[in-house]
């Protein structure tokens, strides 16, 4: 099945949900949106990152942006006409800011889990194939990539580990 290619720019500027679906624009990259949507998440991290004082009130704000995203990337969907269009992408950068959050702070751990969390987004292990195929509103699209998040950590986790022991 081919995929539905990006809408126009005054997509976004129809609705506000469509802006924060649509990743502020990245999402509308005609090569691999998924992918321009995690580096947006990359790219803006810092930035975003540098409002919060600690980790409980930034895992608050996660919180918050991962309970809009349902809604917003549940219309998007809707009037797109695909349930997880692929121009929406606020289901990647809300987990991967997660990610980010629990990664080692250098460039290279940064690089490892941008590159281990497009994988898993892509293969979709359990249950992320799940939310994928069966659930298709707001809370499946981001639940998918919320998975993928979690698959990304305990791989980092893991291989953080093994380098402590062995080197």
């Amino acid at each position: 099945m081919a995929k539905a290619p990006a809408p126009p720019f005054k997509f976004l500027l129809q609705h506000p949900a469509h802006v924060i679906a649509c990743g502020f624009g990245s999402g509308l990259s005609p090569f691999a949106p998924g992918t321009a949507g995690t580096l947006f998440a990359w790219l803006s991290y810092p930035l975003l990152r540098h409002y919060f004082v600690d980790d409980i009130w930034f895992g608050g704000f996660l919180v918050l942006m991962f309970a809009l995203g349902i809604p917003a990337c549940h219309l998007t969907g809707h009037k797109l006409g695909v349930a997880d269009h692929g121009s929406i992408v606020w289901d990647e950068i809300v987990p991967f800011w997660a990610v980010l959050m629990l990664a080692p702070p250098t460039g290279m751990w940064q690089l490892t889990a941008f590159l281990w969390f497009r994988f898993y987004d892509i293969v979709k292990p359990p249950p992320a194939h799940y939310f994928d195929n069966e659930v298709k509103n707001g809370f499946g699209v981001m639940m998918d990539d919320l998975v993928a998040a979690g698959y990304t950590v305990l791989t980092l986790a893991l291989f953080k580990s093994l380098l402590e022991r062995f080197l």
